[in-house]
């Protein structure tokens, strides 16, 4: 299918749906060097430029539009959250091209805490608003440890299907659980995940393979807990900003922060994904991206459609 892809930052979820065989045409993004980054690595069909001075026009037509809408209002780390964050508007600049681009289908993904927004209202409102340009919506709230990431990540996966289709979508079976039976494997722990990778203070050529020297303090706070490595690893977050003090979790062997690649390889990003700024603005543009092991499974769900 052809794709158009909105708030697509470095392209964890746009590297999905290529990994399942979709087909791009066009994206957009306003972080400067999360679209340089796209740029390099999915090429120049990527628009850097305010989703609201984009008029509909401009978008090509596609056969479905995906988008994580901006989430910092939604998070569950933000404790300032609250249904008036203008953050939180906008998802109708997404509701806006889906109305005038009509596609077969539409993918949103957003954080779990937008589920209990408002007591729940705020979902209902976004459900709403999609259902009623005439989208069968459904939803799903996933884990990407049950899909082979090594990251206990939930996110929420809202899937539209235009009603005179008349076909549905089924979420992906989990392929991984926390304990292995017979339908399923274990989950991929952070040591198992980063055990291949070289000593990021000897030389190598793995990019992005550097770390802060911030020194480590384990005192309880987020990116301050120590992790451990038979599990997967806690969820990879872009609190901070370009300018420093973004949140980076340390490496399981407690000596020193994760470096780049590291972060990039429990988000499921392939060793040769290169990402293009300082290790701040790096950690940022990896911890909002959607791991590309999770959007490859959803993606892939869009070729075995069935008919009702």
């Amino acid at each position: 299918m052809k794709v158009v892809s909105l708030f697509s930052g470095a392209g964890g979820l746009d590297l999905g749906f290529v990994l399942a065989g979709h087909q791009v045409v066009w994206a957009n993004d306003l972080f400067e060097d999360a679209v340089s980054t796209y740029r390099l690595n999915l090429g120049n069909h990527v628009v850097m430029k305010d989703i609201h001075d984009v008029s509909s026009a401009e978008i090509p037509d596609c056969d479905i539009v995906i988008g994580g809408f901006p989430c910092q209002g939604f998070s569950v780390a933000n404790t300032g959250r609250h249904e008036d964050d203008e953050r939180n508007k906008l998802y109708l600049e997404m509701i806006r091209v889906i109305r005038d681009k009509h596609p077969r289908f539409f993918l949103a993904e957003n954080v779990k805490g937008i589920l209990s927004l408002g007591k729940g209202q705020v979902f209902k409102n976004i459900l709403h608003d999609f259902e009623s340009l005439h989208y069968r919506v459904q939803y799903k709230l996933m884990n990407a440890a049950d899909y082979g990431v090594p990251q206990t990540r939930m996110r929420v996966i809202i899937i539209g299907v235009r009603d005179d289709l008349g076909c549905a979508y089924d979420f992906p079976e989990p392929t991984h659980s926390k304990d292995e039976n017979l339908y399923t494997l274990p989950w991929v722990s952070v040591g198992e995940a980063l055990k291949d990778l070289a000593d990021p203070d000897k030389p190598n050529n793995l990019p992005n393979h550097v770390y802060s020297k911030y020194k480590l303090n384990f005192n309880g706070y987020l990116g301050h807990r120590p992790i451990s490595p038979d599990t997967p690893a806690p969820t990879v977050t872009a609190r901070g900003d370009a300018r420093g003090g973004v949140v980076i979790l340390p490496h399981p062997d407690g000596k020193r922060r994760m470096t780049c690649r590291e972060l990039a390889t429990i988000q499921s990003f392939p060793l040769d994904y290169v990402f293009v700024g300082g290790i701040s603005s790096v950690c940022r543009q990896i911890g909002n991206a959607v791991p590309p092991m999770l959007a490859k499974a959803v993606a892939e769900q869009f070729n075995h459609l069935r008919m009702n």
